[in-house]
């Protein structure tokens, strides 16, 4: 079958950058179902983009679709023919329905009876006839965050469409978006070569692109950009520091990409690296560099998009932002610096944190109460817990900071340099920013035990806050972001944090009992069950069953740490077969028959043999087991909860539970209830699927 290339290209206004990514995988994944869709074969599919342009290309495009002979299936037969085997209304007007003649519909018979079918012959249309609709179509299904209508028109696009080019071979493919219509023109460069530039087939489009210094292709740029950035950081014997986000970003923001260095006064030097770099990064798009010894150097790389001849001149313009940016950094922070600390822990006091909730001030006051609750729960020392409560007290004071007002990115990275500046231990700075983590699935836990406090009660204040005023998150919507603090309390707790869920609530439920009129009792029941569905997410991801979580959660779903132990056992336990069998079996016979209600004791004087085998395995047991639950050796308990097999086998073997005579069936079952007891103090097996 004879094929082509196919190059589609729609040119725009300067498309923000991370809309333009996720435009690029779409427009592959819908370029693939359309192309499908349509019985068109084809070789590679690739989507590219830059700021002005995405770009569709088709390698080996059929020049015709494939056929298709498909069966519909129509009227039962009795309905489509009459008893003299002529045709019904019913089977003409389904034959006509489907294009085909009533003579040519099949009889099929299935499970339901004897229909007729309907054979459809579609030959392929010639790819040419078919592009069109195809590719307007899958321009205007692309999904924006954010779109716009421009002129007199309704299309919206992400910015406003001036131009298509579509070629099929050396053939233009009529498409029709926006009031545009397809031809064989594109253009370059803004700046360097902004002329229209003829195409003469699909083939030719990327030399004719190069041609207008336009590298089309966003890995080419990005491989472009970051060979220079490390080229142009070597030359002047730097490091550059590359964080993948900005980098995204920038690939996004130029079509012919060059990079330079730039320099800044070393005076600035004196404000934190962390003001610098955010400047830099985050507001101009810049890449700080580092010295030889790693500390923050007076230079920066700038990827720019104009004239590789003129990089000295756009470089300095660039020198000329960035002083002026920076000047206001420096300025905030000695401003910041001359405000007594206290003074922005009492400016809090004028900030609304959530308007049932209060200001940050009452929240801070709470959070400093909190923190001295959960280190005595957690048995921290007693200088650790003066940390922490004085770490929980300036915790939040930076959000009133001038640096912070203008980088929100460095609340508590600020509150610890303002803190060693007002003479704070080393202990409670570091606290500050880490009361913060985890931010962000898969950040860092708070590296220090007061921090760990102070993030758990933060997070916990918050949590109990939210839904004591009836603002619990439902389906998506999460704009306190309750789901991410549960499961940094969750991870800090199974780092080490010696507390437990029901306490810790309850004692976060404290603060409010003034501010608020709540039944504690109901709402700590609905924050710990919400905590805990968090958490059952937790061990399902670290690879334990749903059910193994159940049996677990039945006994120890209040103490994380200790659940997560359990349950690391039970799964060791369950990849061994026979062990694992064992303890199954010898719970499930004594469950079936078990009478919780006559409780545990039995009386030694009714006891046969066997039953006194079992009354002698089961003290052992319980002596053993409770040593090994004692010190946390759950894989040991599991151990000698499996062990029982041979004892209860030869019990049932021997015994009728079920006796006629009162005295000794009741004896028997109390057995029963003492061996399922032992059982039950690790989890509740019953909740394990066979």
């Amino acid at each position: 079958m004879n094929a082509r290339e196919l190059v589609f290209e729609i040119g725009a206004e300067e498309i923000p950058s991370a809309p333009l990514y996720a435009a690029i995988g779409q427009l592959a994944a819908d370029a693939a179902a359309a192309l499908e869709e349509a019985r068109l074969g084809h070789a590679a599919i690739d989507v590219f983009g830059s700021p002005r342009r995405l770009v569709l290309r088709v390698t080996d495009l059929a020049e015709t679709q494939s056929d298709r002979t498909s069966r519909v299936k129509g009227p039962a037969v009795k309905v489509a023919f009459d008893v003299h085997g002529d045709p019904t209304k019913a089977a003409e007007g389904f034959a006509r329905g489907q294009g085909v003649d009533v003579a040519s519909l099949e009889r099929v018979s299935d499970e339901a009876g004897e229909y007729v079918y309907a054979v459809i012959e579609e030959t392929g249309r010639p790819t040419t006839e078919v592009l069109p609709a195809l590719l307007a179509d899958l321009v205007a299904g692309l999904d924006w965050p954010k779109s716009m209508r421009w002129g007199s028109g309704e299309t919206r696009f992400s910015r406003p469409v001036r131009w298509l080019l579509a070629l099929y071979g050396a053939d233009v493919v009529p498409v029709e978006f926006a009031g545009l219509a397809a031809g064989r023109v594109t253009y370059g460069h803004r700046f360097l070569t902004p002329g229209a530039m003829e195409v003469a087939s699909a083939a030719g489009y990327a030399d004719v692109a190069r041609a207008g210094l336009v590298a089309f292709d966003h890995t080419e740029r990005a491989a472009r950009i970051r060979e220079g950035i490390e080229a142009a950081a070597t030359e002047h014997a730097l490091t550059p520091v590359v964080t993948e986000k900005v980098f995204a970003e920038v690939v996004n923001l130029v079509e012919w990409p060059t990079v330079g260095i730039g320099r800044f006064d070393t005076e600035f030097l004196e404000v934190p690296r962390e003001v610098l770099e955010t400047a830099m990064q985050s507001h101009q798009r810049y890449f700080p560099t580092e010295d030889a010894v790693g500390a923050l150097a007076d230079a920066f790389v700038v990827v720019h998009n104009g004239d590789a001849e003129r990089t000295a001149e756009i470089v300095a313009g660039h020198e000329r932002v960035i002083r002026a940016r920076l000047a206001d950094a420096a300025f905030f922070y000695r401003e910041d610096l001359a405000r007594p600390l206290e003074e922005s822990v009492g400016a809090l006091e004028s900030i609304v944190f959530q308007d049932k909730l209060g200001t940050l001030g009452a929240k801070v006051a709470r959070i400093e109460a909190l923190t001295a609750r959960l280190a005595e729960l957690a048995g921290a020392d007693p200088g650790v817990s003066a940390t922490a409560v004085r770490a929980a007290h300036l915790a939040k004071a930076d959000l009133v900071s001038h640096v912070v007002i203008e980088f929100p990115s460095l609340q508590g990275i600020m509150g610890r340099y303002y803190a060693l500046a007002a003479g704070e231990t080393e202990a409670v700075a570091a606290a500050i920013p880490e009361h913060y983590q985890p931010r962000f699935a898969g950040d860092v836990l708070p590296a220090s035990e007061a921090g760990r406090l102070v993030s758990v009660a933060d997070k916990l204040d918050t949590i109990c806050g939210i839904f004591a005023i009836g603002m619990a998150p439902t389906g998506s919507a999460d704009p306190y972001a309750l789901r991410r603090g549960a499961l940094g309390v969750l991870n800090i707790i199974l780092d080490g944090l010696d507390i437990t869920l029901d306490e810790a609530i309850g004692a976060a439920l404290d603060g409010y009992a003034d501010a608020l009129d709540i039944e504690p009792f109901a709402v700590g029941t609905q924050v710990k069950e919400f905590i805990v569905a968090r958490f059952e997410g937790v061990l399902r991801d670290r690879g334990h069953a749903y059910d193994t979580v159940a049996a677990v959660f039945a006994l120890a779903a209040d103490d994380p740490a200790d659940a997560l132990a359990r349950a690391e056992a039970l799964t060791a336990m369950r990849a061994e077969t026979d062990a694992m069998e064992d303890l199954s079996v010898a719970f499930t016979r004594a469950r079936n028959l078990s009478r919780p209600e006559l409780g545990t004791e039995a009386d030694a004087a009714l006891m046969g043999a066997e039953e006194a085998v079992l009354a002698d395995a089961l003290s052992d047991a319980e002596h053993r087991a409770g040593e090994s639950l004692a010190v946390g050796d759950y894989l040991a308990a599991l151990g000698v909860l499996a062990s029982l097999r041979g004892p209860i086998d030869a019990f049932f073997d021997s015994v009728l539970v079920m006796d006629p005579d009162e005295a000794l069936r009741d004896n028997r079952l109390r057995q029963l209830n003492r061996f399922v007891a032992l059982f039950e103090r690790f989890a509740d097996f019953g909740r394990l699927a066979g």
